[in-house]
Formats: C-alpha cells, structure tokens, sequence
C-alpha cells in the first residue's frame, strides 16, 4: 500500500481543488490519501465524496498552527471531531489571527516599496477559511514581484524576514490535549524541519509524549535529511510511538512536493488506525469521523 498523510487543497494554502487532489491521488498510485488543511476540516465532505467515487481510502485530518518558545510547529490531527467545541474555538481564534494579519503583512511589504493590496491577496484565497502568507505570496507571483512562493518566503514572508507578521498559535501541549480529547490522533509534523527543530527535540518530543499522550511524529518528509529521518526513526520507535511518511503536497504552491514522495509504512498506518479507535472510545461525547478504506 501506498499511503500520504500529510496533503493540503486549496481549502488552505494548496492550489487543488479538493477532488483534484483526490483524482491526482488516484492517479499517482496512492492507496490512502489524508487530507490535511490548515486549521480547518472544510474539505473533508468533498474529499471523502470523491474517493469513494475514485475508490481510494481517505483520511480526515487538520494541520494545527502552535507555536511554542515563540517558534512555529505544526500538529497533525488525525480522525478528530470538528465540532468538539473547544478544539472549534481555538481554531476559529487561529484562523482570525492568521487573516487578522494580512493588512500588517501588506503595510511592511508596502513600506519595502513592494506594490501589494489586501484585495490582491484576499483574491488567491477564495473558497477557504484559512487565509495566510502563502496567499500573500501567490499574489506576489500574480503581480510579478517574485517568480514562486519559494522566492516569497525567502526574501520577504519567512520567519525573521521583513514581511513576517507573527499571528496567534496553539501552544503545541494544548493542541496536542485537544484532538484527543476530540477523539482523534495527534502526530507533530516535520519536527526537525523548517524552525522546528530548535524547539523539537528529543527530550522535549518524550516530554509531550509523556504528559500530554502526543501519538507519533512525521518522519520521512522533504524537510528531513536522510540523517534526521534515521534518527527521529530511533526516537519514535525508543517512545514506542508512530512514525508516519508524507509529501506535504500543496499543489504546484511548493516544489519537490510531489504526492506519493513519502510514504507511510502500513504497518504504522494500522497503528494509527488502532489510536484513533482507542481515542475515539476514549471521548464518548464526541462525534468522529471514520476513514475510507475500500
């Protein structure tokens, strides 16, 4: 089996459609797909919709924006309730936070001499709750100002560089407590990549392990060396927890993303599946969504 836990459509800051990226699933030779936007489970009804229709399994997940020591990580929420109220609320706070900043966003770049509307970046987000700095940086492309969202991020949107505008994060713990509690399974993605490294490490890793039932990390990904990979490999299977493989794929929003470029061994996939259970059962009051797997 071929499995990608980590996919986003343009619910958040890919550029498919939801049942785009479910066909190119098809298409690419995946088995299971998740779809994971950011901080929003919009596309799940769509994606589940369309690979029943394709016969390809699919996976309900949500990317949740935290931020700890001021550095941004990212969870993945596996099979959580949407609806579970305070798991809801902070994600409706994150997503406020991440388009309460785009005016700051466009007045910094203004004020750099780069020409950037909030109306310009407001049109590459049309169709998701989930406005951020990729969107700021598709419309940079669409005017001309830069070549791709790589060279965006690079010269102006990064952390630490002049457009950035922090917003509101989840302190990772928390998040972490709160897809549980909604019957789903949490998973820290790309650990030691992009800034997360300086916060993720192996003892902190076994701390959230420990204290708040944090369920696996995401291992193969194209932000890890083949050195990084072996070695959160040891640490996951040291804590006796899962360890996925992913793209990360945002369409053509980001390069060397292809779907299918990572994958998830079946054998954790089933973990993961068998958490889910677990928790679910674990959180009677909430209402689950299941995966498809024909």
């Amino acid at each position: 089996m071929r499995i990608d836990l980590h996919t986003h459509s343009n619910r958040s800051d890919g550029t498919d459609p939801v049942d785009v990226l479910i066909a190119h699933a098809k298409r690419d030779g995946l088995d299971v797909i998740a779809l994971t936007d950011h901080d929003t489970a919009d596309g799940w009804g769509e994606g589940r919709r369309a690979a029943e229709d394709l016969g390809i399994g699919f996976v309900p997940g949500i990317e949740i924006s935290c931020k700890l020591n001021g550095i941004s990580v990212h969870l993945l929420g596996y099979l959580p309730d949407p609806s579970y109220q305070p798991l809801a609320v902070e994600l409706a706070t994150v997503r406020d936070g991440r388009t309460d900043r785009i005016p700051s966003i466009v007045a910094r770049l203004n004020g750099m001499g780069v020409a950037l509307t909030v109306d310009e970046v407001l049109a590459q987000a049309t169709g998701t709750p989930s406005v951020g700095r990729p969107h700021v940086a598709d419309a940079l492309v669409a005017n001309g100002t830069v070549a791709n969202r790589s060279e965006a991020f690079d010269r102006f949107l990064a952390d630490g560089r002049p457009g950035h505008v922090s917003h509101y994060a989840i302190e990772p713990g928390h998040a972490i407590d709160l897809v549980r509690e909604a019957g789903g399974v949490p998973v820290i993605a790309h650990p030691w990549g992009r800034s997360s490294y300086k916060v993720m490490d192996a003892e902190r890793i076994a701390q959230l392990v420990a204290d708040h039932g944090l369920a696996g990390i995401e291992v193969d990904h194209q932000d890890h060396s083949p050195e990084s990979r072996t070695a959160l490999r040891a640490i996951a299977n040291d804590l006796g927890i899962i360890y996925t493989g992913s793209s990360d794929h945002h369409g053509i929003g980001k390069i060397d993303h292809d779907l299918g470029v990572n994958t998830t061994e079946p054998e954790q996939f089933q973990r993961l599946l068998d958490v889910a259970k677990s928790n679910a059962a674990a959180a009677p009051g909430a209402t689950v969504p299941e995966a498809y797997l024909p």
